[in-house]
């Protein structure tokens, strides 16, 4: 067989370009109760938000930062901007050429708006702390979905915000969410009305522009009884020499009878620290999917969750993680099952080179009194290398004795006698790899739309050459 060669390095030309830093409103660098108060000044926003973020910021100045996982001590609060809107508050285009050009210039080369045109049936895009464009179909608003961002669903749907923000994910969850909640901006609200399939999917994308810039987009999606919905989101940054911090809140409400469908696919360049809590609450009969991917980052943490709090809830969750030089992926899945007859499947998939690390860290909740649940776990690894670490940590609490629980945990190379062997029908080494990794990744490929699965693939094939350790 030939000799092996290096792996190497991601071609990331196409996210790695810097627009100049002209921001019309900006705050000052660091985290303080007046930066709370300026940015609800800013936003001219009801005297609850305002509560909400100042009770969100004493609780995250209490709250130690985690003391498991990865060692996120080196973070200096401090050291970043929370707010940089390169539109006036309120701005938002609902035309793409009102957009200025360096704006409207950034979102073409990521794809922006053809997606609008090609497939999604609404479009949003956040630049920094800014959410600069956002459009849905007519058809839809004609059913009554809504889809805007967060900004402005607290001034026009006030009742429905209230009813649902922060209940799913609390402000004193954990650090982050706390964080959040204290200096949110942007993000997606969506509201399904009872009975009605959006059919298409509603997309968002988050960019971060600025050097030592905080993104806090909050998104909450509810799917009303018997409501269908696909939302898609996709997040990128340029390369700086210091760190920027994402650190967003997704909840996710799915009423009786209802079907929610959330896809993630981050590319994050590798000086972002990506810290996120994403939950959804199913209730009686609700179908929740979760088809969540990670690439790139300094250090991500995320654990997508599930709870199940109505008879015959479902959870469904596939989590992607792409780890290489410099970077550790820590994610997995939570499934928290509270009412009978519920059922959750976690499918974790994991891929890490060039001394890059990943991790599966897991829930499976049964609660007392949560009779007749199924639920399965699986979590597959593969190292190609030998400079490379994956790790599984999987808690289980089952407090119910007729549950059925399955888990099943593989860490493997790729084998010397399948690369032969694909080279031995034609293709060279470098292609070899590229299809066995994405034979390896086909389960989560499968499941996006076609530009986000073609894009998947060429970054795979760009990060990866060349052979086994």
């Amino acid at each position: 067989m030939a000799q092996s060669t290096e792996f190497q390095p991601l071609d990331y030309t196409r996210y790695d370009f810097k627009d100049p830093e002209t921001y019309k409103v900006r705050t000052v660098r660091g985290l303080t109760r007046e930066i709370i108060e300026q940015i609800s000044d800013l936003k001219n926003e009801p005297d609850w938000v305002r509560q909400y973020r100042l009770r969100a910021y004493e609780h995250f100045l209490e709250c130690p930062i985690p003391d498991w996982g990865p060692d996120l001590t080196a973070i200096d609060f401090d050291a970043y901007t929370y707010y940089a809107n390169p539109l006036a508050e309120g701005e938002t285009k609902k035309k793409w050429e009102d957009l200025p050009a360096d704006i409207r210039n950034t979102f073409d080369k990521l794809g922006i708006p053809k997606a609008e045109r090609d497939y999604f049936g609404g479009v949003g895009a956040q630049y920094d702390s800014g959410t600069v464009y956002h459009k849905i179909r007519e058809d839809l608003v004609q059913k009554g979905v809504l889809f805007t961002d967060t900004d402005t669903a607290v001034k026009e749907y006030p009742e429905i915000v209230k009813k649902y923000f922060g209940k799913v994910i609390p402000y004193n969850d954990n650090k982050f969410a706390a964080l959040n909640s204290a200096v949110w901006s942007g993000g997606s609200f969506v509201y399904v009305p009872p009975g009605v399939d959006v059919g298409i999917p509603l997309q968002a994308y988050f960019r971060i522009n600025a050097k030592n810039v905080g993104q806090f987009e909050r998104t909450l999606i509810i799917a009303d009884k018997g409501a269908k919905v696909h939302y898609v989101e996709g997040c990128t940054a340029p390369i700086y020499s210091t760190d920027s911090l994402h650190a967003a809140v997704v909840e996710v409400v799915a009423e009786p009878y209802s079907k929610v469908r959330y896809t993630t696919v981050q590319n994050w360049s590798k000086n972002v620290y990506n810290l996120v809590t994403k939950r959804a609450a199913a209730y009686e009969n609700a179908l929740v999917e979760w088809v969540d991917g990670n690439m790139g980052s300094k250090i991500t943490m995320k654990y997508p969750s599930v709870y199940l709090k109505g008879r015959g809830a479902r959870a469904d969750i596939l989590s992607v993680a792409f780890a290489s030089e410099g970077q550790i992926i820590d994610s997995g899945a939570k499934a928290v099952h509270s009412a009978p007859d519920t059922s959750s499947k976690i499918v974790s998939k994991s891929i890490a080179i060039r001394g890059g690390q990943t991790s599966y860290r897991g829930l499976l909740h049964v609660a007392k009194g949560a009779t007749g649940v199924k639920a399965a776990v699986r979590c597959d690894a593969l190292l190609p290398d030998d400079s490379s670490r994956s790790d599984t940590y999987p808690y289980n609490e089952i407090h119910e004795s007729d549950a059925t629980i399955t888990h099943e945990a593989v860490v493997g190379k790729i084998g010397e006698e399948q690369i032969f062997y694909l080279m031995s029908r034609g293709l060279n080494e470098s292609d070899a790899i590229h299809l066995i990794l994405m034979g390896f990744l086909a389960e989560f490929a499968k499941e996006l739309p076609v530009d986000y699965a073609l894009e998947l693939n060429r970054l795979i094939q760009l990060e990866m050459t060349g052979a086994v350790g």
